[in-house]
């Protein structure tokens, strides 16, 4: 199904257009103007105009600190982040790698272990998944792997050890890369030796350079995430849940050194004493040819278990009680992505690419990879302008279609999740660091229109631009330019979007290789289409 972004500007479309806006799988004319084939009263035309595309090189890097990396805003203002970890290797595109950067904190300010002797029994730090919603798969919950459930009769429990059921679900994640062969990745935790700070400018890109301390653990991860459930079998009692995810164990003597022994100390004082002393962690992957996966980077858990003497009754006893360092939306965290494009497609054609006369294929990539840049060339513009003046047309529909390039992508989006994309018109100057930056949506978005269409079979995307054309023709709108980017708008709960920067970019793992416009013997080029109407005398 075609994937599509509705606005809540129905009722103010309907005052303005005095119809209803029709949202379908297929690409029918827009509603704009769709009054013209009423009662057969004018002849329709679907007519193929030249468009300039071309590929916009964004140097692999992105906005990619804690405020890019969201997925969902709720009705309470939390949100779901994303963050990313793999790395694959393609001709395409070359080698794209993603680590994740967090500050953690201490859960209480001074904390003094529950009492003396406190002794470190093991650390573990968990990976978990964010929730399948129904535009985002994150783990194949139709996939369920063994083992199931199964019964071990000398689980510790304090200080004993005692029969209990245990229930473990396993699921594979979502994978974008190499699949189908090995699955396994090691996943390393270092320590960062550099302060986060989430003001720095450095902290806020995808390419940020950290130094890195003590290895904190590694692990291999199989590509499945698991869930467990541990019941007493004596009284049916529930001991232990976990949650979907992945653990892998820590660096214990690095907590008691680092952490239980500062006991008193300025470091563990408070927040601010914290973060500058233990300065975060950085998790990676070794390799860089596997594939990459997705998780809830708020939703991470590093759980320290410990023991201390507790008196009662002139009784010392040591229990074992936990610590769960914060690693929550108070700290700053960043996706830190690397890229090899050295001999790749990609880097041939970004260093080619014309603005002036289009790219023969055009390049898409999340995550601070190359955009799309479309102009409506001056020539099509005049002569839209002389159909609309002299014919009397009414443009009823106006759409940017892509074709996915045959050659270079077969069947890379047979997901519906790998179809997702942004149009925005260009403000007509440059942030701050010199990047483009979109102020406002298309017209069309804000009207109400589809986001755009996806045809399988050819395959291409058809991005609506009725009313942006419309105004330049009718109205003498500025003729800007739009830029197509991998990704989906964020919304909140009540699928408001929330603004024109506030996209899935940061942490998208699509790419996609389409025709481009500048070989005028492609009958696949990029090129406007545009469904007019006259009346029939």
């Amino acid at each position: 199904m075609t994937h599509t972004l509705k606005r809540t500007f129905a009722v103010l479309l309907l005052a303005i257009f005095g119809s209803t806006i029709l949202y379908n799988c297929e690409p029918d004319p827009d509603s704009l103007g769709e009054q013209l084939f009423n009662q057969d009263a004018a002849q329709g035309n679907e007519t193929p105009y030249e468009l300039i595309a071309y590929n916009i090189n964004n140097h692999d890097s992105i906005r990619s600190d804690a405020s890019r990396l969201i997925s969902l805003l709720n009705t309470q203002g939390v949100s779901t982040s994303i963050g990313v970890l793999g790395a694959f290797t393609e001709s395409k595109f070359g080698m794209q790698k993603a680590s994740y950067l967090t500050q953690l904190r201490m859960p209480v300010d001074n904390f003094d272990f529950n009492g003396p002797q406190a002794k470190v029994d093991s650390v573990v730090l968990v990976l978990r998944m964010p929730a399948n919603t129904a535009d985002d798969t994150y783990y194949l919950s139709d996939s369920l792997k063994a083992p199931g459930a199964y019964d071990r009769e000398d689980f510790p429990i304090g200080d004993e050890k005692v029969p209990v059921s245990i229930e473990k679900k396993t699921y594979p994640v979502r994978k974008y890369g190499k699949i189908g062969t090995s699955n396994s990745m090691k996943i390393n935790v270092h320590e960062i030796t550099r302060f986060i700070d989430p003001t720095e400018k450095a902290f806020m890109r995808s390419n940020v350079d950290v130094s890195t301390g003590a290895l904190l653990g590694s692990a291999v991860f199989d590509g499945n995430v698991s869930s467990v459930t541990v019941t007493r079998k004596s009284d049916n009692t529930n001991v232990f849940t976990g949650n979907l995810g992945f653990r892998m164990k820590l660096d214990k003597d690095f907590f008691q050194t680092h952490i239980i022994d500062k006991k008193g100390k300025p470091e563990l004082q408070d927040a601010s004493n914290f973060i500058r002393y233990f300065k975060g962690l950085k998790i990676s992957v070794d390799e860089t040819d596997k594939y990459l996966f997705q998780f809830s980077a708020n939703d991470m858990e590093l759980i320290m278990y410990y023991k201390y003497d507790k008196t009662d009754n002139g009784v010392v006893t040591r229990p074992q009680t936990t610590l769960v360092f914060n690693l929550g939306a108070a700290n700053a965290h960043i996706g830190q992505y690397e890229y090899e494009r050295a001999g790749s497609e990609v880097s041939t054609a970004l260093g080619a690419s014309s603005e002036q006369n289009g790219d023969p294929k055009l390049y898409a990539q999340g995550m601070g990879g190359p955009s799309i840049g479309i102009k409506i060339p001056d020539t099509t513009i005049d002569e839209l302008k002389t159909l609309y003046q002299k014919d009397k047309a009414g443009i009823v529909s106006a759409k940017i279609r892509l074709y996915v390039d045959p050659s270079s992508w077969t069947n890379k989006h047979s997901v519906a999740g790998d179809r997702k994309f942004t149009i925005l018109p260009v403000d007509d100057k440059k942030g701050a660091d010199g990047e483009l930056v979109s102020s406002s949506f298309t017209a069309d978005l804000l009207a109400g229109f589809t986001m755009y269409y996806y045809n399988k079979d050819p395959e291409y995307y058809d991005f609506v631009v009725t009313k942006t054309v419309k105004d330049i023709i009718e109205a003498a709108a500025a003729n800007k330019v739009l830029i197509i980017n991998p990704g989906s708008f964020v919304r909140d709960s009540s699928g408001n979007l929330w603004g024109t920067k506030y996209t899935t970019r940061a942490f998208d793992m699509n790419r996609t290789i389409f025709t481009g416009s500048s070989d005028k013997t492609n009958a696949k080029r990029a090129r406007l289409m545009v469904t007019y109407a006259t009346k029939k005398n």
